[in-house]
């Protein structure tokens, strides 16, 4: 059986298409994931693998579900820490409630992010607030309040322009932990109940780049040392949603694959451009094309037929001396109101009959128009006269 050629193309592009993805070198992705299982500079798996020794603990455990379903649905330690690193923080009224009788309960809650649920702001008494785009700054420093922490010379995360911070709305039970440079409060803790509420604004500051800065390692690990050392629960589900890596589809992992996303692409595409380009060839229909009918012929025969048989000679004599002259008019430019000699004379030069048969016709069409009643007799001659006429003109 001889090969497809459309086929041997198409494989052979999918083909070099992958070798050259394959091997090409991959750019730094510099997606602001916050993901603790992403090894990317913006990703979070340093800080992820470091915890559980900074927090004298077996592991730090992922939440893959919001906080209102691990908060009612999972066994809780009597104490612990619930920790966020996302750039929104996404939770409804249900998280928030459960949230927050968690901390009043006891427990921490650690969140890092730039944009926060106003209801939960409100709730804790802060406000999450943004510069102006045109008063950005890349080299805006942050620093720690508390004197053992503070850095010399503070830190400086250049990935971010330097325009969220913190306002207090009501400073009862709220200490500031963090300023930048302008002095606003950019890391807070809040008491609420019978546990502490960590806010902080620069998800940044815990990505992989930063804690592996050698300026700014140890900026990540000081605010984490305000965590007591007790099982701690991180939130996953802000950034990566509900289900985990071997619940997802062979296309969810296609997709997160640059080259497998491209040559998933070209298939598609390559065997789109086969169907229709080789189906055209092979399976195009040959249309029947019936002759054309002159409906406006047989609705006449239709008529004259419905006049002879009434007997109407008279009527369809008329009409058939409208038709004619109509048809002068249209095809030679005739004047037809006078059926005289100078009609003849002219008809004779222009349809190439003869003159005494052009005569002859106006003749008779003058006579039948000029009658009171046509017989069948008259109108027989009447359409032999016209029959002749359009007979000679074919002819000629």
């Amino acid at each position: 059986m001889k090969p497809n050629k459309y086929l041997l193309i198409l494989a052979t592009m999918l083909i070099a298409y992958v070798v050259f993805e394959y091997y090409r070198p991959k750019p730094i992705d510099y997606s602001p994931t916050y993901q603790n299982n992403h090894k990317i500079p913006f990703g979070t798996k340093v800080l992820y693998g470091l915890l559980p020794g900074l927090l004298k603990q077996k592991e730090v455990r992922t939440i893959r579900v919001p906080p209102y379903n691990h908060l009612t649905e999972d066994t809780l330690a009597a104490r612990s820490n619930y920790i966020t690193i996302c750039s929104q923080y996404g939770i409804d009224k249900n998280d928030q409630r459960e949230l927050l009788n968690y901390v009043k309960r006891g427990n921490n809650a650690f969140v890092s992010a730039y944009d926060w649920p106003d209801s939960l702001t409100r709730s804790l008494g802060f406000k999450a607030a943004m510069k102006a785009p045109r008063l950005r700054d890349t080299t805006l420093l942050n620093n720690f309040v508390n004197p053992q922490l503070r850095k010399k010379g503070g830190y400086n995360f250049f990935h971010d322009d330097g325009r969220n911070y913190f306002t207090i709305r009501k400073p009862a039970g709220i200490t500031v932990l963090g300023r930048n440079a302008r002095g606003e409060p950019v890391f807070l803790r809040i008491r609420y109940g019978k546990g502490y509420f960590y806010a902080h604004n620069l998800p940044l500051a815990f990505t992989n780049f930063f804690v592996l800065s050698p300026k700014t390692s140890d900026y990540a690990f000081k605010a984490m040392s305000y965590l007591p050392a007790w099982p701690t629960d991180w939130d996953e589900y802000q950034n990566q949603g509900r289900f985990a890596e071997d619940e997802q589809s062979i296309l969810r992992f296609i997709f997160a694959q640059p080259a497998l996303t491209w040559a998933y692409y070209v298939v598609i595409l390559g065997l789109i451009l086969y169907v229709f380009f080789a189906g055209k060839r092979t399976q195009r229909i040959i249309p029947v094309v019936e002759l054309p009918k002159n409906t406006s012929l047989d609705f006449v025969q239709t008529v004259g037929r419905l006049y002879f048989r009434q007997g109407d000679h008279h009527n369809i004599g008329q009409k058939k001396i409208q038709y004619f002259l109509a048809h002068l008019r249209e095809r030679y430019g005739l004047n037809t109101n006078a059926l005289d000699a100078g009609l003849a004379e002219l008809l004779a030069l222009k349809s190439g009959i003869a003159r005494s048969e052009a005569e002859e016709l106006v003749r008779v069409l003058q006579n039948a128009r000029r009658s009171i009643t046509l017989t069948e007799y008259d109108l027989l001659v009447l359409n032999a006269a016209i029959e002749k006429f359009n007979s000679e003109v074919r002819q000629g």
